[in-house]
């Protein structure tokens, strides 16, 4: 329990507490501080990695209401562009934040140097109904080298229809491995990029769906005459 739910001035804090059916309750203050539950596995992620976004520009899938694009500009990023495929998600506050670029109705698989002007040194994801091998390499080709990579691997849009069990749950662990293990591989396989390792998210997905974080970073030095060239936008 966190410690969040009264009933009047009185704190409920013991799973299974008996109350009576008539009695009105309420939820006070916030278990965790950003605008979203996402924003929970992207700081446990940055932390497992010992990654720091201080002053990169960042390239952020599936804003959605903005819990990893919060994170983000928490600790320290220059500038993020928060895409997502659907409309008026992004909370308030970032939209409004002079170091956002909102990028709504915008198809992650799209993306070019003509709508990310400038080079990307941290890419984040957290997409839903489409899988990483899908929905990455656009925004992997626009990184710089040492550009740091975080995603959200969701073993329910990445395994086969016939493996998803009840509720859109996936709870076999070996299917939760062979998905990890694959998205591991096919990272590597990328010029110039390496996983550097894979976390459980520290709280589970829609349904108790198990989700897990991958880390991997960008060591192609051939990038760098693509990218040196270009100038970095005015802010």
């Amino acid at each position: 329990m966190a410690g969040l739910v009264f009933s009047g001035d009185r704190r409920l804090d013991k799973p299974g507490q008996k109350i009576a059916a008539d009695v009105s309750l309420d939820v006070r203050g916030n278990s965790q501080p950003w605008v979203s539950r996402g924003g929970v596995k992207l700081a446990h992620a940055l932390e497992y990695f010992t990654f720091s976004p201080v002053e990169r520009t960042c390239l952020d899938i599936g804003a959605s209401t903005g819990g990893f694009t919060d994170v983000l500009l928490a600790r320290g990023a220059a500038r993020v562009y928060a895409v997502d495929v659907g409309y008026g998600q992004l909370d308030w506050k970032l939209r409004t934040d002079e170091r956002v670029t909102v990028m709504e109705k915008t198809n992650a698989r799209s993306l070019s140097e003509k709508n990310i002007p400038e080079p990307v040194d941290l890419v984040t994801c957290d997409a839903s109904f489409i899988g990483l091998e899908t929905v990455l390499p656009a925004a992997l080709d626009l990184t710089t080298p040492g550009a740091i990579l975080i995603a959200l691997i969701k073993p329910q849009f990445e395994v086969g229809k016939n493996e998803v069990g009840k509720g859109g749950v996936v709870r076999d662990p070996a299917l939760h491995e062979a998905v990890c293990r694959r998205i591991s591989d096919w990272l590597t396989a990328r010029r110039g990029w390496r996983a550097i390792g894979i976390t459980e998210s520290p709280i589970t997905g829609p349904e108790g769906n198990k989700e897990f974080l991958i880390g991997g970073v960008n060591d192609d030095l051939a990038t760098h005459a693509r990218r040196a060239a270009r100038p970095a936008p005015k802010r």
